[in-house]
């Protein structure tokens, strides 16, 4: 092409009417009136923002889907009460340690839920034994009403609480809903509306418990340690101890002090239930271990694990780098939503469907087998395995009761994998910090070694 046409072909590429790119100021049709003109010429404007708006938009999202396809993709799993949430905790702690701290504020809030959670449970226990229906005779005598009298007020502030986070008032414990913003709540970040007209910043000031909580300290120790008391929760089968963000009933002394902040043990143990599918994206706050640098980015789903949320999994099993399942040493112990099914046994059955998906032929599958200190406790306490588990044959100890189950998951692994795959487990207590910090940082560098694998740069 001559440098004539060519310069007629720039001309005329540059003169054309573009309404997203072209000049505002060309010349309008014949017997354009002013007003004509200022609205084409404002139309033309407006074009081109909203052009220009999707085209960062695009560029925005380009960069989002390219990170996330660098970034680490883990997704937790296993049922409701497994340790999921708390693993993601000894997650942030690890990886993100900065953040974990600007956040103590708001977890001081749940290690109290918590605690007035264990006290309401109690209370609850007393008043059913003094209820007329209760034929059994009672050891609990005039001062344990008065108790139950003076620790009643706390049970305001749970309701509170409730009021402001929970979807579930009737629940044990607070349910959240996922992707709720709960954290920022409880910060006094978002406000949230009430039926008095109170912002959620007031409605806070009104659910603060730290002074009723200090003035109770003493009334709440002599509950906690009176020999009736125990045997109350004895008869009803009720163990505060072994139940994951109710175990801040050894600490009171600690916990009711007006200047009281979380350590990041009460952190990992405090309970707070998500309902619903919860995505956590965070960049590496430094690089601890292999492959991890500063700004390195996770993506962790935080699945629901009821029996009625399983369905929503399925979504999640693309893209996947790694699975942690979590199964607790729960032998004895059924579903809360199916008390006849054996909590360890859905464990197995969520691990064998797992194992057969072909969405995750390629995926890691790593094996937590979680809670290993209430198996211990449980043990020593007396209960037998062979119970609970009819082919179970071995000593009623922690070493064979855990290689036990660990040799089962194995077994499903290894039959029913589409492809050889290598069986990666742990035993584990999510409450245990710097134990659980050690396995975190193993399970990365596996993961980023399995990637570089793939990828045959070792």
């Amino acid at each position: 092409m001559s440098k004539r046409g060519k310069a007629n072909m720039d001309v005329s590429l540059d003169t054309v009417y573009n309404p997203f790119h072209g000049p505002t100021n060309l010349p309008g049709p014949p017997n354009e009136s002013e007003e004509q003109r200022t609205r084409r010429e404002q139309e033309s404007q407006d074009a081109q923002s909203i052009s220009r708006e999707i085209d960062e938009h695009l560029l925005e999202t380009k960069k989002i889907l390219e990170r996330r396809r660098r970034a680490i993709k883990m997704l937790l799993l296993g049922q409701a009460e497994s340790g999921k949430s708390t693993l993601l905790k000894n997650f942030q702690l690890v990886f993100t340690p900065i953040q974990f701290q600007k956040e103590r504020g708001v977890w001081k809030r749940i290690v109290q839920l918590n605690l007035i959670n264990s006290i309401k449970i109690i209370l609850d226990a007393l008043q059913s034994e003094w209820s007329p229906d209760n034929e059994a005779s009672t050891s609990l005598r005039k001062e344990h009403r008065l108790l139950h009298l003076r620790l009643s007020p706390l049970l305001v502030y749970e309701t509170s609480f409730n009021d402001i986070l929970s979807i579930n008032p009737e629940a044990r414990d607070i349910c959240v809903r996922a992707g709720s913003g709960w954290k920022s709540t409880l910060s006094g970040k978002l406000p949230r509306s009430s039926d008095d007209g109170l912002g959620g910043s007031d409605l806070l000031i009104k659910s603060d418990p730290t002074q009723v909580l200090e003035a109770s300290a003493d009334d709440i120790l002599s509950l906690w340690a009176d020999p009736a008391v125990q045997d109350v929760l004895r008869s009803r089968e009720i163990r505060l101890q072994d139940s994951s963000g109710f175990s801040f009933l050894d600490d009171v002394s600690r916990v009711t002090m007006k200047d009281y902040v979380p350590t990041e043990s009460d952190i990992v143990r405090a309970r707070i239930r998500t309902i619903g599918v919860e995505e956590h994206n965070f960049v590496a706050e430094s690089g601890p271990s292999l492959g991890t640098e500063k700004g390195s980015e996770f993506f962790i789903a935080d699945v629901g694990g009821s029996r009625s949320s399983r369905s929503s999994w399925i979504p999640y099993f693309d893209d996947v780098d790694a699975i942690l399942f979590l199964a607790p040493l729960a032998f004895n112990l059924s579903l809360e939503e199916d008390p006849r099914v054996n909590r360890l046994e859905d464990s197995l059955q969520l691990w064998r469907m797992i194992c057969e998906n072909k969405l995750l032929a390629n995926c890691a599958l790593i094996l937590f087998l979680n809670k290993k200190d209430i198996l211990v406790k449980t043990l020593a306490s007396g209960v037998s395995v062979k119970r609970h588990v009819t082919s179970y044959n071995d000593p009623n100890d922690a070493p064979h009761v855990t290689k036990y189950f660990k040799d089962r998951f194995k077994s499903y692994h290894r039959k029913l994998s589409l492809r050889p795959r290598p069986f990666i487990s742990y035993e584990t207590s999510a409450i245990d910090t710097r134990g659980t910090q050690s396995v975190v940082l193993a399970v990365h560098d596996s993961i980023i070694r399995r990637n570089f694998a793939r990828s045959h740069l070792i």
